[in-house]
């Protein structure tokens, strides 16, 4: 009976790691991360403001799409990657067809999805065998970010970066004084920093005002007098063509970031935006090579 029992579990494994390989194969073909969602790297992005203890419940395991700590041992679907997990796996296998109870999972909840704290081996062997439920301690991340199914870290950096210049336009309404239409970032955490830009031109435009200027103001001067010009740049010297899926905006930041560290770093304040621009695409652009792989890569990947 136990040899039975151990054979079993050994093909169990077997059989998951197969499927593991082949979702693996599958993703790599249309340029996908197969890696589970890390929840260091999600909530890095998406900044819970608080946790909330709902005890135990019992949750659906398609649910479940990462983890703390474990996120590069198991495929999307929670097949597990490494035949070092082997042992742990198949006795937990074991456990589950001698119909022994094993103690509850402990995950975070994320709107409806959840992220393994400690029980990654009973989730993978669960899906594999098929089990739709599973008992779970549980504790609850607030997020404004809704995530959906199929989420990548790809997507879910687009959905904050959505969620951002939804909160901008809400918060500013720049649409009577910004051409939003040439405003537009791919990278979390940028319209917070564009509008820091804005404050700073307005408290240089307040010197010399006796009355302070409302921040729509500073927002059209800094729009006329110190974005425009540097996305002429971009546009005169062609920069956008060497960083392929990014925008002028983005180049606008990036390009600000890098002529601020070239001042401090070289002690030169005099350093013309221009040679920023220019030196920035020098260290960081994307050759003709490089630019044909992302090309390639996004015409053969689904998101």
């Amino acid at each position: 009976m136990n040899r039975d029992l151990a054979y079993q579990a050994n093909e169990d494994f077997a059989k998951a790691r197969s499927r593991g390989r082949m979702q693996s194969l599958m993703d790599a073909i249309q340029w996908h991360n197969v890696d589970l969602l890390s929840l260091y790297e999600v909530t890095s992005l998406i900044k819970p403001k608080k946790e909330t203890y709902l005890g135990i419940k019992t949750i659906p395991v398609d649910k479940i799409i990462g983890s703390e700590g474990r996120y590069h041992d198991f495929t999307s679907a929670f097949y597990p990657k490494k035949d070092l997990l082997r042992g742990r796996w198949e006795s937990i296998d074991r456990a589950h067809r001698t119909y022994i109870n094993l103690p509850p999972i402990s995950v975070y909840k994320l709107g409806e999805w959840y992220f393994v704290r400690d029980g990654n081996h009973r989730v993978s062997v669960a899906r594999t065998q098929g089990v739709e439920f599973i008992d779970a301690e549980v504790v609850e991340l607030d997020t404004e970010i809704e995530l959906e199914p199929g989420m990548t870290m790809r997507t879910l950096r687009k959905s904050v970066v959505d969620y951002e210049r939804k909160c901008f336009i809400e918060e500013y309404q720049p649409e009577k004084y910004l051409d939003m239409g040439l405003i537009s970032f791919t990278s979390p955490g940028m319209y917070p920093e564009m509008v820091n830009h804005i404050l700073v031109h307005k408290y240089y435009i307040n010197q010399n005002r006796k009355e302070e200027i409302p921040f729509s103001e500073a927002a059209r001067s800094w729009f006329d007098n110190v974005y425009m010009p540097i996305v002429r740049e971009i546009r005169r010297d062609g920069l956008l063509a060497t960083f392929p899926g990014k925008t002028e905006t983005d180049l606008y930041m990036w390009i600000v970031r890098h002529w601020d560290n070239l001042k401090h770093s070289t002690g030169n304040q005099s350093v013309s935006i221009t040679t920023a621009a220019r030196d920035y695409q020098k260290r960081f652009g994307t050759g003709f090579w490089g630019r044909m792989k992302q090309r390639f890569k996004n015409v053969f990947s689904k998101k």
